[in-house]
């Protein structure tokens, strides 16, 4: 994976998208943040803090709380809020032995190179500081994946360059946690099927960007007709609601 792109091309991030589409994520980050169990003094990373709707919850605590992503419009978002936020890239943390914790929700799966991005949050931490995130585990939105694939493939267009996410086992996880130093407290994967408020279509133009990225309007939307097509056997209920399959990956570790 060290060659690997640092960050899916095509995929771009707006904050009032994002919000009126993926409200669920923070909404659904709640336990992990539990886990996290934030106090007052610490000093905290949110490390693909978005819009900083997570953040804003974790200095509620009284830590200090600093906020990264690699988005400018989501950091702009963020940092209306009144929180320090940051354009950062997450290979490459300008941190050294800076904070307690480093947090993350629904972010690492985006960031290809994960040995280099662990090996960064190690380095950020202080020494004993924890780490503790959830993202996209091994087996997440897998029948949206295979129906994008599908579609791709029935026009001649391999899916496999552009796939834009890294979903791990725990095994291959915590291979990587212990590699780097870490110490795992907790790790295990999650199935949660998610309700999508704006449905299908809300979330592939929130999330699949990567997929049809360089193709002609009239080949992506022949691409997304197709996928939904696939897809309402089986996430579309009878009412029309459509349920994402998502498996997220849980951990708690330790420097």
């Amino acid at each position: 994976m060290n060659d690997a792109p640092h960050n899916a091309p095509g995929q771009q991030w707006q904050a009032s998208r994002y919000a009126h589409h993926a409200d669920f994520v923070p909404a659904l980050g709640g336990e992990v943040a539990e886990l996290l169990d934030p106090k007052a003094g610490e000093r905290i990373l949110d490390l693909g803090c978005g819009d900083g709707n997570l953040t804003e919850a974790l200095a509620r605590s009284g830590a200090t709380v600093i906020g990264v992503d690699a988005s400018p419009d989501m950091i702009e978002a963020a940092r209306a809020r009144g929180l320090d936020a940051r354009v950062v890239d997450a290979h490459h943390l300008p941190f050294d032995h800076e904070f307690d914790a480093v947090f993350s929700n629904a972010a690492l799966h985006w960031m290809l190179n994960h040995e280099a991005v662990i090996a960064s949050i190690h380095r950020a931490l202080k020494p004993g500081g924890r780490f503790v995130a959830e993202f996209g585990g091994h087996g997440n939105v897998a029948a949206i994946c295979t129906a994008i694939l599908a579609a791709l493939q029935a026009r001649g267009i391999s899916g496999t360059a552009r796939f834009p996410w890294f979903f791990p086992t725990v095994e291959e996880y915590g291979t990587s946690l212990r590699a780097a130093g870490f110490t795992i407290d907790t790790i295990e994967l999650i199935p949660r099927p998610t309700p999508l408020p704006t449905g299908m279509s809300g979330w592939l133009a929130t999330f699949a960007n990567a997929f049809l990225h360089g193709l002609d309007e009239e080949v992506r939307e022949a691409i997304l007709d197709d996928a939904l097509r696939l897809l309402s056997h089986t996430l579309c209920d009878s009412h029309g609601n459509w349920t994402a399959d998502y498996v997220r990956l849980r951990l708690k570790a330790h420097r």
